[in-house]
């Protein structure tokens, strides 16, 4: 357990690998208004004031809320100055409050909200005002019609671990070349599988930073190759953890890309002769260096619904885990993910017994 905590101190200063060019603007204030955080506070803020206002002395007079008819230039202004105080929106943003229509919300009327500043462009927002006009909520809908684990795919992909109908999936977008992707590798997926033994079934998705790590691409084309070559998923899995164990010699005294890819070239070759595949198609998937599969991956990753812009990212069940973490945290996913599947997890990890010598001093 002393090496996760040590592996744990060092990624909480640097937890992941990360692009250096981000795929999404920062997030501007009206931003996270509209998706997160601040709706969510206010909604609970303005709804107790109106909860509140029934024991207190009686609010002013309001006219009533009608679908498709327009808010009053007073109950407007009410509602601007609201959404300004409570979600923090900057006074360089404009904000329009459109005409009520229907909602889904038995007493409530539905308002869009157009959030304008100049250079930027218009942004929306759905509320709900109540029809006696006393009370602003925003309500968020999630569509949870979809498993989880149908919006990561590991079709085609080399497994280790339980067969394919474990009852537990892990999903690792990688990295060869990311040496926080080698401290999972090496010390978190081999106690997972110890532990959970068929239980769980790993995956590998190819995920190379091309920006600060050039011979991640090269590594993960050589280990498709190896994939695709043998009758077996052991070479891939071979390659892989020798590749992410050896990361730092990789690119020998040089220090170069280009050594980098000789060698993983000479390693692809040399574990495709111990695993006894087609050499010729071997040589020639490695010689050809397609990486239109690799790119795939990449694509989909950074696209909804996964949006992943570092390694490592692992996806269990279709929970979604940033980086390393404690093994207990893992360990507490995958036991949640395991009764969800009607199955029972291990007994829990016994701690080590304290150090009496330690103790003492």
């Amino acid at each position: 357990m002393d090496r996760f905590a040590h592996i744990v101190r060092i990624v909480r200063a640097h937890p992941v690998a990360r692009r250096t060019t981000a795929h999404s603007p920062p997030r501007e204030i009206i931003q996270s208004m509209l998706i997160g955080v601040r709706p969510l506070r206010a909604l609970a803020l303005v709804v107790l004031l109106a909860v509140l206002g029934c024991h207190a002395q009686a609010p002013s007079a309001t006219e009533p809320v009608q679908a498709g008819v327009k808010l009053s230039p007073e109950l407007a202004r009410r509602v601007e100055i609201m959404i300004r105080s409570k979600a923090e929106v900057s006074n360089d943003f404009t904000i329009s409050v459109g005409e009520p229509t229907k909602s889904d919300i038995p007493g409530y009327a539905q308002i869009a909200l157009t959030f304008a500043a100049e250079g930027k462009a218009p942004r929306s927002a759905a509320f709900l005002i109540s029809n006696d006009g006393k009370t602003l909520a925003q309500l968020n809908k999630f569509d949870i019609s979809q498993n989880p684990m149908d919006k990561i795919s590991a079709a085609g992909r080399p497994a280790r671990g339980g067969p394919a109908n474990a009852p537990v999936l892990i999903v690792g977008f990688d990295d060869l070349e990311c040496p926080y992707c080698a401290m999972m590798n090496a010390e978190i997926f081999p106690a997972i599988l110890n532990r959970y033994k068929n239980q769980v079934r790993i995956v590998y998705r190819d995920f190379p930073l091309n920006e600060i790590h050039p011979w991640a691409k090269h590594a993960a084309v050589d280990s498709n190759c190896l994939a695709s070559a043998s009758t077996s998923t052991l070479g891939y899995w071979n390659f892989v953890d020798y590749v992410h164990a050896h990361a730092s010699d990789i690119a020998g005294t040089e220090k170069s890309a280009v050594k980098a890819n000789q060698n993983l070239d000479k390693l692809t070759l040399e574990e495709g002769a111990r695993q006894k595949v087609d050499q010729a198609a071997l040589v020639a998937c490695v010689l050809k260096q397609d990486n239109s599969a690799v790119n795939q991956s990449v694509l989909e990753a950074e696209a909804d619904p996964l949006r992943i812009d570092s390694a490592p990212i692992l996806f269990i069940n279709g929970e979604k885990v940033n980086g390393v973490v404690p093994i207990e945290t893992i360990y507490r996913i995958i036991d949640r993910a395991l009764i969800a599947a009607g199955q029972t997890p291990p007994p829990p990890v016994a701690k080590p017994a304290p150090d009496a010598a330690k103790l003492g001093n």
